[in-house]
């Protein structure tokens, strides 16, 4: 077998996604990337647009729910690992249309296992890294943290269709003996966030002077992993992991989402004094439904086995992730001149 990694990443032009591309072909000389993304609203090449004439990198623009396209990659591509990030992400839009969640989480993930499965058969396939979410657990009270063993129990469309990807991977390790691993992380931040997502969404309405929309009291939990320490950690696994495991993905950094605007505004504070004090910004907005209290990761597993452990401090990848959109502001301004806004919509209907 080749010594060069020949890495197939689904959704490589979304925000996970590109910056495991950065990652891998920033650290590996021996390496072929090949993304395959839909190009929906979260997809960007302008976030993989350092690699475009890179002889290790190549972009097909490819549905994952288009049967017939996915399963020719098995004779259009050398692919030895396959790394799974593609999927609809965002629990708002889930709650307004879940049925693009289920055909591209679902079915989109289906299609995918019947390639590695071919793959496998070619003696091809060296491993299926399936990257999920901890909200496939549901939610947690003040105490106790998920582990790999905590029983599923989605709230939102978005993770039940995420936790029905999960038990498919499973299966197809059990039933044909895929060299499958899945990874359940918990909520990402960092550079090409797209800016639907709470860390995004404030630091630019902070940039612009609008109202910074916070659900009921601001009182929810989250355990905030930064994309760059998160993609490490999924290299490390296809690496290291063992088959048919799962690993999650966390860096014991819980904060409520009203500790993450108010420190998203003191750091404006400091880098926009003209819009200070960005926390008389802060509008609270009708709650969602069925918004799950707390998420927490309990990544000993991962630590134990695999020896990743997070290289950046919640302070600094934070304030690293302020400078990149205040540094990038063609990269946004692009995408909030298009006609995405559904989730700014739903928030200022829910201000006003």
């Amino acid at each position: 077998m080749s010594k060069t990694r020949n890495i197939l990443v689904t959704g490589g032009a979304g925000f996970i996604g590109s910056n495991f591309v950065h990652t891998i072909l920033e650290s590996e000389e021996d390496v072929k990337v090949t993304v395959i993304d839909k190009l929906t609203y979260a997809g960007n090449l302008r976030n993989l647009e350092k690699w475009k004439d890179d002889k290790r990198f190549q972009f097909l623009k490819i549905d994952i729910t288009e049967k017939e396209k996915v399963l020719s990659l098995e004779n259009e591509l050398e692919i030895g690992e396959i790394v799974h990030f593609a999927a609809e992400s965002h629990v708002d839009r889930s709650i307004l249309g879940p049925e693009e969640f289920v055909k591209t989480n679902v079915l989109g993930t289906f299609y995918l296992l019947e390639l590695a499965r071919k793959l496998k058969e070619k003696n091809k396939l060296k491993v299926f890294l399936h990257v999920s979410t901890d909200e496939v657990f549901g939610t947690l009270d003040h105490d106790g943290a998920f582990t790999e063993s905590t029983p599923y129990a989605p709230n939102s469309p978005y993770s039940a269709s995420k936790a029905s990807s999960d038990h498919l991977v499973r299966s197809y390790f059990h039933t044909y003996g895929l060299p499958v691993i899945t990874t359940n992380c918990s909520n990402n931040y960092g550079p090409f966030h797209f800016p639907e997502k709470l860390i995004p969404l404030m630091i630019l309405n902070c940039l612009r002077g609008k109202p910074l929309p916070v659900y009921g009291n601001g009182g929810n939990i989250r355990d905030w992993l930064y994309v760059k320490d998160h993609c490490l950690a999924i290299n490390m696994v296809m690496k290291k992991g063992k088959f048919g495991e799962t690993y999650n993905i966390g860096t014991r950094n819980e904060k409520t989402n009203l500790d993450i605007v108010h420190t998203i505004c003191d750091l404006m504070d400091k880098k926009n004094p003209e819009g200070k004090p960005h926390r008389n910004l802060i509008q609270f907005v009708k709650d969602r439904p069925g918004h799950d209290f707390r998420y927490a990761i309990d990544p000993k597993k991962i630590e134990s086995e695999i020896g990743w452990k997070p290289k950046y401090k919640f302070e600094v990848a934070i304030e690293e992730t302020v400078n990149w959109f205040l540094e990038n502001r063609a990269w946004w301004e692009e995408i909030l001149s298009g006609d995405y806004n559904l989730y700014y919509e739903m928030q200022y209907k829910a201000i006003n």
